[in-house]
């Protein structure tokens, strides 16, 4: 079947178009305004999703991907097919529609859309186990897996340990140890793995999960299971961070520069006098880079107890205190200048935004990594009598569909 599709980008990165039956069809592997010769793959009443078999007429913005692996069919970028300024143009647009259609407003102005260099960005991975033992991609158009001998976004110290690292079935139950060679953790049958890699401490974390395996790894890397101690240590922000194996830190440090400088600008000026609240705080990233560089009060709501024991040390040096417990259950001692929220894909909702709002900060910076929960939450915050003041587009993770959003709210 020949379609050609029309100008919109889903939020999932397929490009939107239009069945002979006048159906939407999310296609996969299309660009705005191809025409493209296409497989439906899933039909449902009112819509088909798709995949592309040829192009007839091409875009503009495709360009030849530059890792071998993504015509193989990995799935772990799905944008390399896209040149990367279009990238950075299409996340934007995609970020506007859903405000317009979920949020039922206009995105409020900012600054231009940034990203990060697009090659070996990442220094975190977390990848699934092929039937040889070696951390894989999944397949990006079936259930199965692709191990890779080289890869684009990761760091060289990240691909090193990649390739080096196997989970084998175990045979014999050596004495566990916490670093390189034959490790007892867990049945390889539904394994993961996850790999990290520190570049300010250079240390490498082996992180399997899902079953009974030997890992064998590098000996200078830790191999770490659920309940192991092991952390490493990044630089971003003009500060020095600890983060746990299990602790949440973002793609890498280009990435957590990146971020921290965007949310230390939406949150302005302040001085030692003031307070500011960070949500879903993490190892304290964005809350104790704005703290550090204005000497304000700070307050730490996380979770993890893991994320929340770096915080811990990664503050110790600021005027800030760390809570230990869900967002929804906690409540401020006294009102805050600012909060900083940054949590999960799904967004505040109703829950979070409530807390929010009853803080009662004149001023909000929301990071969102999903721009139809980034829309959501601001039809919340207008409901609740917050303006959206200032809209920024950061591109964390280039050559796939992810974007993050960092929005300022304020109280008239």
């Amino acid at each position: 079947m020949i379609i050609r599709l029309g100008e919109g980008t889903a939020a999932g990165g397929d490009t939107l178009g239009r069945l002979p039956d006048g159906r939407v069809v999310f296609c996969e592997g299309g660009l705005p305004g191809e025409t493209v010769r296409i497989e439906v793959v899933q039909e449902r009443r009112d819509y088909a999703r798709a995949r592309v078999l040829a192009i007839e007429e091409r875009s503009p913005e495709r360009t030849i991907p530059p890792c071998p692996h993504a015509e193989a069919g990995c799935g772990g970028c799905q944008w390399q097919h896209v040149a990367l300024d279009a990238q950075l143009r299409r996340k934007a647009e995609v970020v506007a529609e859903s405000w317009r259609r979920l949020g039922r407003m206009e995105p409020p102005p900012g600054p231009l859309p940034r990203r990060v260099a697009d090659g070996s960005y990442r220094t975190t991975l977390r990848l699934a186990v092929d039937g040889d033992g070696r951390p894989a991609y999944r397949h990006r158009r079936s259930e199965g897996t692709l191990a890779v001998d080289s890869c684009l976004v990761a760091h060289p110290l990240l691909a090193d340990l990649m390739a080096g690292v196997r989970l084998r079935p175990p045979r014999s139950h050596p004495r566990p140890s916490d670093r390189g060679g034959r490790h007892h953790v867990r049945d390889r049958h539904g394994a993961e793995v996850g790999l990290r890699v520190g570049l300010d401490g250079g240390e490498r974390l082996v992180l399997p999960s899902g079953g009974a395996v030997v890992v064998e790894a590098p000996v200078d890397a830790v191999v770490a299971g659920p309940k192991a101690d092991a952390h490493l240590h990044e630089a971003a922000g003009g500060r020095r961070w600890r983060v746990s194996g299990r602790s949440f830190f973002q793609s890498g440090p280009q990435a957590a520069d990146l971020l921290a400088e965007t949310v230390a600008t939406a949150a302005g000026h302040l001085d030692p006098t003031e307070t500011i609240v960070d949500l879903y705080a993490g190892v304290g990233l964005l809350g104790g880079v704005v703290a550090g560089r204005s000497g304000c009060g700070l307050v730490a709501v996380e979770s993890s107890p893991d994320a929340a024991g770096d915080a811990v040390a990664n503050l110790a040096d600021l005027d800030a205190e760390v809570c230990v417990m869900p967002v929804g259950r906690w409540s401020p001692r006294r009102r805050p200048d600012v909060v900083i929220a940054d949590p999960a894909r799904s967004g505040l909702g109703r829950p979070g935004v409530a807390a929010v709002v009853g803080a009662g900060a004149r001023r909000v910076v929301l990071v969102s990594c999903d721009p139809a929960s980034s829309a959501r939450d601001a039809a919340l915050f207008r409901d609740a009598g917050y303006d959206a003041v200032s809209l920024a587009v950061i591109d964390l993770f280039p050559h796939t569909f992810h974007v993050e959003v960092v929005t300022v709210y304020e109280r008239p």
